[in-house]
């Protein structure tokens, strides 16, 4: 599992270059922000997270009998809560915040590219 990358993963790296395609300017990893959103545009207070589906829970509920460790259970489960715990403060904090998951870029990369920059613009 140390293999596993938490910043500068392909599929951020993917949006990043689209965002700088489009002439966008942000800030990668912003740490001044609840959360360390993935991609931050600070002044305009907007913040996305592209978040991979096993790390952050996606349909959790549904395979969740499927995990024989209570570490990794754990682990799922309290990603789960720190996501719901950082989105909630960021938003009481007036960023908008938008969450990609790793099956949407991969799936439908260009629909998912394409709400990512009106999100941004749609202020």
């Amino acid at each position: 599992m140390a293999a596993v990358k938490s910043k500068n993963t392909s599929l951020e790296r993917l949006v990043f270059s689209a965002l700088r395609k489009a002439g966008l300017r942000f800030q990668k990893h912003y740490r001044r922000a609840p959360g360390s959103p993935d991609i931050a545009f600070p002044k305009r207070k907007i913040a996305i997270f592209i978040d991979g589906d096993f790390w952050h829970g996606y349909g959790y509920s549904k395979w969740r009998h499927k995990i024989n460790s209570e570490f990794w259970r754990d682990k799922i489960e309290t990603n789960i809560r720190r996501d719901k715990r950082n989105f909630a403060k960021l938003r009481r904090e007036g960023w908008r915040v938008l969450r990609i998951w790793q099956h949407d870029l991969k799936k439908k990369p260009e629909a998912t590219l394409q709400r990512i920059v009106e999100f941004i613009s749609s202020q």
